[in-house]
């Protein structure tokens, strides 16, 4: 899959996605980081970067209700779990049975696109603090 325009600004805000294995950041929090490799990136170029690189498939977006909207590089099929404390998003690693497959079949008059399955809890680092 290649990007449409392989700009200095859509490297590193991929580059920036990508590194931030296990945490999954916003756009804010990527656009701090990326203006250490780009100083003159401007928030709306972040903004419209990480729109097109979801566009082309090489970003996922995680969206919760009253959150800013959080990316996943991470395009491996995984589920994740969301602490109810600190409400950041934790990748699980488990086989996933085919739901999106079986969805389909089973309601064929349906576009379905996606499934996301969360898990809710309390992470171990919010359940030491009590």
């Amino acid at each position: 899959m290649g990007m449409k325009r392989l700009t200095k600004q859509r490297k590193a805000v991929l580059e920036v996605v990508r590194s931030a294995k296990g945490h999954h950041p916003d756009a804010a929090w990527v656009y701090s980081e990326v203006r250490k490799l780009v100083p003159s990136i401007s928030l709306g170029t972040v903004y419209r970067t990480l729109e097109a690189l979801t566009e082309e498939g090489f970003l996922i977006p995680l969206s919760r209700p009253g959150e800013a909207l959080r990316y996943e590089a991470n395009l491996d099929g995984h589920l994740h779990m969301v602490c109810r404390k600190c409400n950041r998003f934790f990748d699980i690693v488990q086989p996933l049975p085919d739901l999106l497959s079986e969805v389909k079949a089973r309601y064929p008059g349906y576009e379905i696109e996606d499934v996301q399955v969360e898990y809710h809890g309390i992470c171990p680092e919010c359940r030491a603090q009590g």
